[in-house]
């Protein structure tokens, strides 16, 4: 009898275990992926997943310590992490789920509403301190910056600041929710943000990436017909022998409910 009880409880603990999964990484996709996994788990009663942030490095780098079956990611996997992974005698797999605009995001009192590439590299690495140096107010400017574990701070850093080194002391934030409430109540505030994340306590800058030319507005629309520069991939990342385990639910992302959410939530569809 106790053998049976054993051998039962070890069957569920593996069934289970089968079925549960767990999804970390990027801040910038956690509302993505838990409204995603929420209604997967709605039609698939059975399965079991868990979302958590922390940034796209946290998730690559418990993927390598074999802690999360998937991890998401607003930027693409480095080549030291992918070796890492081979030298564990991992083969990982990509997939993208959508495209994100990243939205340059400042105080909605500041006058100012154009910023061109080069201003905002001059602002976030330190060399334009003041904000009528751009045409507004006579204000000490605050850049906030996501941390360095952030997939959003390695692709604003790599498209906007062309890989220059942020200022040193730049303030930063733990997730994006932390920058958009830090610019909301600071006035001479400047951060950047996932398009999903804009709302009205901010204002969202036109940006040029052609020397001031053409000013383009970060939206969905905009982001679709590539006048808006600030464009990227995210990511789910996993390894390849755990494909039949997450190929539900990636299969789900990117199914047309899936990619309905992708609209619904404010980022791009990949078709």
């Amino acid at each position: 009898m106790k053998q049976t009880v054993l051998t039962s409880i070890l069957f569920l603990s593996v069934l289970f275990s089968a079925q549960a999964q767990k999804i970390k990484g990027s801040d910038t996709m956690l509302p993505l992926s838990q409204k995603e996994a929420e209604s997967f788990m709605k039609s698939n009663p059975s399965q079991t997943l868990t979302v958590t942030g922390g940034g796209s490095g946290v998730g690559i780098a418990a993927l390598l310590e074999g802690t999360t079956d998937l991890a998401q990611s607003s930027r693409k996997i480095k080549f030291d992490e992918k070796q890492k992974l081979q030298e564990g005698g991992k083969s990982v797999k990509e997939v993208i789920a959508a495209y994100d605009a990243l939205a340059v995001v400042i105080h909605p009192d500041n006058k100012v509403n154009h910023l061109t590439r080069e201003q905002l590299e001059g602002i976030f690495t330190g060399k334009i301190k003041n904000w009528k140096e751009v045409g507004g107010a006579d204000l000490k400017i605050i850049p906030y910056s996501r941390e360095t574990s952030s997939g959003t701070y390695e692709f604003f850093k790599e498209s906007v600041l062309k890989n220059k080194n942020y200022m040193n002391g730049i303030m930063s934030m733990p997730a994006t929710g932390a920058i958009i409430q830090s610019v909301s109540q600071t006035k001479g505030a400047i951060g950047y943000v996932g398009l999903a994340y804009l709302n009205k306590a901010v204002k969202a800058a036109h940006v040029s990436y052609d020397k001031g030319k053409t000013f383009v507005e970060p939206s969905i629309a905009n982001a679709k017909n590539k006048s808006y520069p600030i464009v990227r991939p995210l990511y789910y990342y996993y390894e390849l022998k755990s494909e039949k385990k997450v190929k539900p639910f990636l299969d789900y992302v990117l199914s047309d409910a899936g990619q309905k959410m992708v609209s619904e939530i404010g980022f791009i569809t990949v078709k």
